[in-house]
């Protein structure tokens, strides 16, 4: 497929500098981009690469000041990362708008109830009263148990396991390998030291425009729900345990944890490989440090902690300053000790 630098600037309502028909048919990294691709520069780290790349056209930020005359064509916008994003999604969304219909061998259970435009890949399982909603795409390889609700424009990526009674909104995407609707973890103690199986009989529900990286999990509730709300986008490698409430738009990098019946607010952003106790509160706009161990609620909107037990960022970074500092403190005191040793001495022979 080609697009003209008009074309594309009507897209992202950008403003054309140079050539209107220079045509594209790819995409290319700034600094490895050849002629006839698309790139794009928003990180200043890569300015002076905007003279010496042979990409057609680029797409840059209205406040960059070009210092010389340029073979690309650009397109100025307020947010060029942003304006690259609309572009990736036209794109991606032609490529799937050629999936349609059921391959075969598929099973789609009779009672399925299945929306226009629908993609049902080979080697997937739609179980009984599965709804699936208008321009679905599920892959090969998917898992649909009974009763699940699959709204319109969402995509579930080869392998993607989606069990009984659980509901997914609106254009989501949910990458390969991911399970939704495992049992929770759930084992009652005995009095012989054994663990008796707790049933999970409740289900996840995904609101409408979440994204789920690949070889995510989210347990399904023991009663209830387990709740992703809508804009949330989780990682690759990522646990969600039993009845966890994950908040409008909050984000979690990849290998993070948490533990069941945690609520998590809104606009949170928790970093890779962070661990969150059970049965705690995370306020909104919430940051967490990459490797943070969070174990107690915290109740204050738009804190920041880092550390495992996690606390205040600002108080942990001065505590990491005062560790580097031991060994000269160290060394201050024991000439301060030496001092007041001397003076000491001095007085008695007074």
């Amino acid at each position: 497929m080609q697009f003209t630098a008009k074309q594309i600037a009507e897209l992202i309502n950008g403003k054309i500098e140079g050539d209107p028909e220079t045509a594209v048919s790819s995409f290319g990294k700034l600094e490895e981009a050849t002629e006839g691709q698309l790139a794009f520069l928003a990180n200043p780290k890569y300015e002076e690469f905007i003279y010496t790349t042979k990409a057609s056209i680029i797409i840059i930020n209205d406040s960059l000041q070009i210092e010389k005359e340029l073979p690309a064509t650009l397109i100025r916008v307020p947010d060029a990362y942003s304006s690259f994003a609309v572009i990736l999604t036209a794109y991606s969304e032609m490529a799937k708008a050629n999936l349609s219909g059921i391959q075969e061998p598929s099973f789609v259970a009779s009672s399925v109830t299945l929306g226009e435009n629908i993609f049902i890949g080979a080697f997937a399982y739609v179980g009984n009263n599965v709804i699936i909603g208008n321009n679905a795409k599920i892959y090969p390889q998917v898992y649909l148990g009974d009763n699940v609700i699959i709204g319109a424009n969402t995509t579930l990526f080869p392998g993607v396991k989606i069990h009984h009674d659980c509901v997914i909104g609106k254009n989501v995407c949910i990458h390969a390998g991911s399970v939704i609707g495992g049992d929770g973890f759930g084992y009652a103690p005995q009095t012989d030291g054994s663990f008796k199986k707790v049933p999970q009989i409740g289900n996840v529900v995904i609101e409408d425009n979440v994204e789920i990286g690949a070889n995510t999990t989210i347990d399904r509730s023991t009663i209830g729900s387990t709740i992703i709300k809508a804009g949330a986008k989780l990682d690759n490698l990522i646990q969600v345990a039993h009845n966890v409430e994950v908040g409008m738009n909050t984000v979690i990098a990849a290998q993070s944890g948490v533990s069941g019946s945690t609520k998590i607010g809104k606009n949170v952003m928790i970093g890779g490989q962070a661990g969150i106790v059970g049965h705690i509160q995370i306020a909104d706009g919430t940051k967490i440090n990459a490797q943070s161990g969070v174990a107690k609620s915290i109740k204050t909107p738009n804190t920041a902690v880092t550390g495992s037990p996690a606390y205040d960022y600002g108080q942990a970074m001065r505590s990491q300053i005062l560790s580097r500092n031991l060994p000269e403190l160290e060394k201050r005191i024991k000439n301060l000790e030496e001092l007041v040793e001397q003076l000491k001495k001095e007085k008695i022979a007074d």
